[in-house]
């Protein structure tokens, strides 16, 4: 089992950059698939970003592709979302998500095991 700590959120002008951070504890974050998804007022929670497992790759939803940037420290046992460029459409809160298995797809939240509480960014125009 994995606990999954979010980190980095907060207020910022549209065009600025923020950094997530996803501290894990338990087992090592290299063991999983991790995403990122956010979830805006009144929407449906929808995929951000993921890492595949070992060798899988890195995996962006169009809307960000670009402008954000997964990583991962393994060392720190943390991953990590760089937002660049952000606009007041990123408004959201951002959960980080763990997977013990590659169900198929990284895009799909219900193929997830574990999310973190959270954390709410939001861009102002």
């Amino acid at each position: 089992q994995v606990q999954l700590v979010e980190s980095g959120g907060g207020l910022v002008q549209a065009g600025g950059s923020l950094r997530l951070s996803c501290a894990a504890s338990g087992r090592t974050l290299s063991s999983y698939v991790m995403g990122w998804f956010r979830q805006a007022p009144g929407k449906e929670r929808e995929f951000v970003s993921a890492f595949g497992l070992s060798g899988m790759g890195t995996y962006y939803a169009d809307s960000v592709k670009g402008r954000f940037t997964i990583s991962r420290d393994n060392a720190k046992n943390t991953v990590y979302l760089q937002m660049n460029s952000l606009k007041p459409e990123d408004t959201a809160v951002y959960y980080c998500a763990a997977s013990s298995f590659f169900r198929g797809s990284v895009r799909r939240s219900h193929d997830y095991d574990y999310w973190g509480q959270g954390t709410q960014v939001t861009v102002s125009s």
